[in-house]
């Protein structure tokens, strides 16, 4: 048994704060084996499956709310799985945790990850405790796909639709003013901090699955997530005035902030999707985004000169791609 911090126990902190959260389904055992099941009785679908993790000081504050750490944790494999054109079913959590960590961290923690789970409907099946210096939050998710849909990130032809829900950069601006680089009034604030602390995975993804060649969340940065789609096969051409900015964050970039439209297109933890289609597909898409109240935005196309192009300037030499290392 391996103690955390306040007689906190591993036993305590699953029998009180996490039990809760795998609804009773029957292959997690409720919590009292090693391992869990997952029993597919629909064979018309297939499982799909991706990992995650957040650390301390590097994705999140340890002063940060523990709701928004549960947010975000969520959505970085939510994001990956609406992207897959799948829906979630179950997931994995592993905690690191160090000693600042006590019930009321959990109980906030735990409650939110129920909410979450109630909004899109999938459960937890298991996962492990452990101690450490930092906080660092690791989940693989488990998501049910359609046989018959199989979406690649870097699959589509020549002359293809790009488009991309939502907006470009706000988490990033968030960040930047929580670091102080960036001067507003406190109604900005507020809003573009709460983008950052409390990012929302776009659900589009399986709605549109058969009607799209390539799809990929913005969780590196537009450009950098663009970059890998296309796999120096093809490139894209880009018009700049299509790029979807909020009025709050044009307001950000007409302040005297020293900060640049170049410095949002490779900003990381947007979220949104980038979607590649065939042209024929176009108003299908559009149909549907806007029927369930998504925002989405055709912002280019796919043509043979590698690399990607933009038909007004900008100052590509600044905008480098987003990486976790640096």
């Amino acid at each position: 048994m391996k103690l955390i911090k306040n007689n906190l126990s591993e036993k305590l902190i699953i029998n009180k704060y996490f039990k809760k959260l795998n609804f009773k389904k029957k292959g997690t055992f409720n919590f009292e084996n090693d391992g869990a099941y997952l029993e597919l009785k629909n064979k018309n679908y297939k499982l799909t499956v991706t990992t995650d993790n957040i650390s301390e000081d590097i994705d999140f504050f340890s002063d940060d709310d523990p709701k928004s750490i549960a947010q975000k944790i969520t959505t970085v494999n939510l994001s990956d799985i609406f992207a897959m054109g799948a829906l979630p079913h179950s997931y994995l959590l592993n905690l690191h945790l160090p000693n600042y960590i006590n019930e009321n961290w959990l109980n906030s923690f735990s409650n939110e990850l129920k909410k979450i789970q109630l909004k899109y409907g999938f459960y937890l099946l298991g996962g492990d405790l452990s101690k450490s210096n930092k906080l660092i939050v690791s989940s693989t998710f488990i998501g049910l796909i359609k046989n018959k849909f199989e979406i690649f990130q870097n699959k589509f032809n020549l002359h293809d639709d790009i488009l991309i829900t939502g907006n470009i950069g706000e988490s990033k601006i968030g960040l930047e003013i929580l670091k102080k680089k960036i001067s507003s009034n406190i109604n900005l604030k507020q809003y573009f901090i709460k983008k950052y602390l409390y990012p929302i995975p776009c659900k589009l993804g399986p709605l549109i699955a058969n009607h799209v060649n390539s799809m990929k969340d913005i969780s590196d940065g537009l450009i950098g997530d663009l970059t890998d789609m296309l796999n120096d096969k093809y490139g894209a051409l880009i018009n700049v005035n299509k790029i979807p900015l909020s009025v709050k964050t044009k307001k950000i970039l007409n302040n005297k902030n020293n900060f640049r439209l170049e410095d949002l297109l490779n900003a990381g933890d947007d979220y949104g999707l980038i979607i590649i289609s065939n042209q024929k597909n176009r108003n299908k898409i559009l149909n549907i985004a806007n029927k369930n109240n998504f925002n989405i935005t055709l912002i280019g196309k796919i043509i043979s000169e590698k690399g990607i192009h933009f038909d007004s300037h900008l100052d590509m030499e600044n905008i480098n791609k987003f990486d976790h290392f640096f």
